[in-house]
């Protein structure tokens, strides 16, 4: 098919004749359908920054970023897709990176003049080349418009471009599991926060942490961490701009300004910063527009929603440019306290803000600085009791959004700040060296109530204060045939907490007033690594990967158990005063190494098509558990010595070992049917070794039936076997269906997890791995999306107005390594509806949303202190079961401007 160029009068008086002299000298050809400005020499290299999209498309953004004219054939590039590229390169590299796979090269013409061809092409096919992009020194570069008919065409699926190998790649040419959403995509769906990802991505459950608004617990293929508690390593690695986030507290992250989200499945280490073990959730906020640009996004809805979201670009000078976002989100609580006047239940009242400088001083050089900071008011987060209450009889409310809890010392309060710095050198054509460098904090006091009644049976005063620096330095190198990095990462990190645990009615029971176990973790993370990981391309279409990653991880830990009477400790905001007993007053270290492999070999036996099969390994750090107890360890050294008299037997009960994963995967991405069908599909085998098991039990040191304090027991219970498949779709199931430029879209993604304890070993030193469970590890997982688009005109404004229903099902869910008949989730079923009009320029979009339509109560976390089988409470004297449930039934109206 021909395309059409739409002229404006200006372009078509500078350009006829050059076009006439063109064509003619082509013989028989299509009609022009782009012209570009020509700018340099042929052998001059230039600034490129062309994502992966349909070739014709790419050929047109080379021709404008290279100054060149560009001769092809249609049938040549017809359902072609191109290979990104960015950074500083010479003309010829970067075309054969852009045609790469695609069976095309090219040839020169002239000096600013190239033609594209087939690598063995015929006669006929010269025959019917045309001069799709023309560069002229006269032209006007924003004069110039797509082709009016390529809405005509048959349309293609999208590609995102990811970063998940440290350089951009169509998601469908990444050999490693992963699943990319872009920011506009997410906005359309109407999705809060990063929890929302819990419906989109197979095999993956990312909630927020019980008893928190803002802390965030995410799993991956069955591997993770629920205890938020100083000292304990996340699974699952958070990343915002490629700086890794330490402690989970403040990680709920708002989707606001954001490019894309990238979920990587399986353990990452030899191309990110610092290693994590089951998986990394990387969150890219945008760079700043060349032009001047303000956008206002405006939501209100159920439960007094009122979110607002403003966000500007601006260029200073031709080199430097600043922009920056503020952002607030308002909402009431789902339920209220009906115990504390003036409290509801989980409200949300969020502020924050980003502000970020651009600098690019020569085209070899990128220079970002770029601050955070967020401070969270909300009113805290309850959970709802599952039994009635044994000493008061309080009966179980009727609505599992309300609370009588009776805490609210210290207020509710978590503050976020962040700053970072990233540059970009470009050393040649082959090298680039990148830095980044970040420091980040964070404070939080918040009142658990975790009984959630008026009395103080079991009440939990807590504050944290963390912090974090961290600098990785990558060099990246860039060939034909041979690509990747070398790494250095290091991170000095401060981890904080300070809690007591108020028994008030086991205190008045036993004489003790006020009785408060206090728990103090101080911890110190020190930790270096060396990484890297190339990709050889064997051949044109095969390719193999080969990285690995050293590891030291240095603890270092202090950790005070003590009992006080008389209610809040003094670093709670209680009087000054003694502790009646100390049970650990534990200060050491220990340093943890480990080498962490990984390979892969991946196989195109088309361009449309990649198989491929991996091996990774990866690695968890040590430490001491924050919560143990130094008087009950054990004489483990055969010294006569025992408890808190011997430093040696403390350090080595408190300490627990690194736990390793390795991690077998063979997959296939791939397009079909012309570009309207593509599939990611990935099975994989993991043996889980070490497994660290964080828990609490109460303890009864009297053996009068009643526990006067806890102590927390972590260990290397398990090793496990994990294996399963995950399976993503998306499909244009239609066009023109009920209405001339409608289309109609399908996503859909399952997920399977086969996930079995081999032995578990528990506090009692019994092997349970029979009855064990893995926790937040739903068996099945699955989503489905449709999107119907059609043209309609709003208020004189060309758009397209969007239906996007989405239903999503997790199986089973287990909260805890032991099943909970009360807590442990059935499989259940969400139903969300967005419908969204987009004007065709961008300017405008207006939506509607609704979440978990049905209004379906389903827990996603919950506190377990009683006897599952009688119920008879292991710390306390009301019983503590408490369950949080997700979110109810929500409505949000968004409007969003760009000027």
């Amino acid at each position: 098919m021909a395309h059409v160029l739409r002229q404006t009068p200006k372009l078509r008086t500078l350009l006829l004749s050059t076009a006439i002299t063109s064509l003619s000298s082509l013989g028989s050809l299509s009609a022009l359908p782009l012209l570009a400005p020509a700018s340099a020499m042929a052998a001059e290299a230039h600034h490129f920054n062309i994502p992966a999209q349909p070739l014709d498309s790419a050929l047109i953004d080379f021709s404008l970023q290279a100054g060149v004219s560009v001769l092809v054939s249609d049938d040549l590039i017809r359902d072609q897709r191109s290979n990104e590229i960015t950074g500083r390169l010479e003309q010829d590299v970067a075309l054969k990176t852009l045609l790469k796979d695609s069976g095309l090269t090219f040839e020169r013409v002239d000096e600013t003049t190239i033609s594209i061809k087939a690598i063995t092409i015929g006669a006929a096919e010269d025959d019917h080349r045309r001069l799709y992009a023309q560069a002229n020194a006269g032209n006007d570069a924003n004069m110039l418009q797509r082709p009016d008919d390529r809405s005509a065409q048959p349309r293609v699926l999208e590609q995102i471009s990811v970063t998940a190998r440290r350089r951009a790649e169509s998601l469908l040419d990444v050999p490693i599991a992963v699943s990319a959403f872009t920011g506009d995509a997410l906005d359309r769906l109407g999705t809060v926060d990063i929890t929302g990802l819990n419906q989109l991505v197979p095999n993956v459950t990312i909630e927020v942490s019980r008893g928190t608004n803002t802390t965030l617990t995410p799993f991956i293929r069955g591997v993770g961490q629920q205890d938020p508690v100083a000292g304990f390593e996340q699974g699952v690695g958070l990343y915002v701009d490629d700086v890794y986030l330490n402690r989970p507290q403040g990680a709920v992250l708002d989707l606001y300004d954001i490019e894309r989200v990238e979920v990587l499945r399986g353990p990452q280490g030899t191309l990110y910063g610092r290693n994590t073990i089951g998986g990394a959730i990387k969150y890219v906020t945008k760079r700043i527009a060349d032009e001047p640009e303000f956008s206002v996004r405006a939501s209100g809805g159920s439960f007094r929603q009122i979110d607002f979201v403003g966000t500007f670009s601006l260029p200073v000078t031709e080199t430097f440019r600043v922009g920056g976002t503020v952002a607030s989100f308002q909402r009431d609580g789902f339920g209220d306290n009906l115990n504390l006047e003036g409290l509801e239940n989980g409200s949300k009242d969020i502020l924050g803000g980003r502000l970020s400088a651009e600098w690019t001083p020569t085209s070899d050089l990128y220079i970002r600085l770029a601050a955070d900071w967020t401070d969270d008011n909300s009113d805290p987060r309850q959970g709802a009791r599952l039994t009635p209450g044994l000493i008061s009889g309080a009966p179980v409310l009727d609505d599992v959004f309300d609370t009588r809890a009776g805490l609210n010392d210290p207020e509710a309060n978590v503050v976020n700040r962040g700053v970072s710095g990233l540059i970009e050198y470009t050393i040649n054509d082959r090298l680039m060296l990148k830095s980044i460098t970040a420091y980040r904090d964070n404070k939080s006091s918040l009142p658990e109530d975790f009984d959630s009644l008026p009395a103080a049976d079991v009440d939990v005063a807590l504050i944290t204060r963390d912090d974090q620096f961290s600098e990785e330095l990558q060099l990246l190198y860039n060939s034909e045939r041979l690509n990747g990095v070398l790494g250095f990462f290091y991170m000095d990190a401060t981890a904080f907490n300070a809690f007591d645990v108020i028994l008030g009615t086991t205190g008045a029971l036993l004489g003790l007033p006020g009785l408060n176990a206090f728990t103090l973790g101080d911890v110190d993370t020190e930790t270096w690594s060396i990484f890297g990981d190339f990709t050889y391309d064997i051949t044109t279409n095969l390719a193999l990967s080969v990285g690995g990653r050293f590891t030291s991880d240095e603890r270092t830990a202090r950790i005070n158990r003590s009992t006080f009477l008389g209610g809040l400790s003094p670093l709670l905001g209680g009087p000054e005063r003694n502790p009646i007993a100390t049970a650990t007053n534990f200060n050491g270290s220990e340093t943890f190494h480990d080498f962490t492999p990984r390979a892969s070999l991946n196989w195109k036996p088309t361009n449309d098509h990649m198989l491929y099969f991996s091996f990774s390994q990866g690695f968890k750090g040590g430490g001491f558990d924050p919560r143990g107890s130094g008087a009950a360890a054990p004489d483990l050294d055969g010294d006569g010595i025992a408890g808190a008299a011997d430093p040696e037997d403390v350090k080595e009960f408190l300490m627990f070992s690194p736990e390793e994963i390795t991690t077998y995967e063979i997959g296939h991405k791939g397009t079909m049917l012309n570009g309207r069908l593509s599939s990611s599909i990935a099975a994989f085998w993991s043996t889980y070794d070490d497994i660290q098991i964080p828990g609490s039990v109460g303890v009864d040191a009297d053996n009068d039936g009643v526990a006067e304090s806890f102590v927390g027991i972590t260990s290397n219970a398990g090793e496990a076997r994990i294996r399963g498949i995950e399976l993503e779709f998306d499909a244009i199931l239609a066009e023109n269906l009920m209405a001339s430029g409608d289309h109609l879209n399908a996503t859909a993604a399952v997920g399977y997890i086969d996930a079995e304890f081999q032995e578990f070993i528990n506090a009692f030193g019994q092997d349970i791995a029979d009855q064990a469970t893995f926790q937040n590890t739903p068996e099945w997982t699955a989503n489905v999306r449709l999107d119907y688009s059609r043209p309609l005109k709003l208020f004189g404004a060309s758009g397209s107005l969007s239906f996007l229903p989405v239903a999503s099902y997790r199986s089973t869910t287990n909260q805890f390594e032991v099943s909970s008949n009360q807590l442990d989730q059935e499989g259940y079923v969400l139903f969300d509806m967005s419908i969204v009009w987009t004007s065709d320029d961008d300017r405008w979009q207006v939506g509607v949303h609704g979440k978990n339509l049905t209004d379906k109560e389903y827990i996603v976390s919950g506190f377990d202190f009683v006897n599952d089988e009688t119920l008879a409470p292991e710390l306390g004297l009301e019983g503590t079961l408490t369950a949080f449930f997700g979110n109810p039934r929500t409505f949000t109206g968004t409007v969003r401007m760009k000027f």
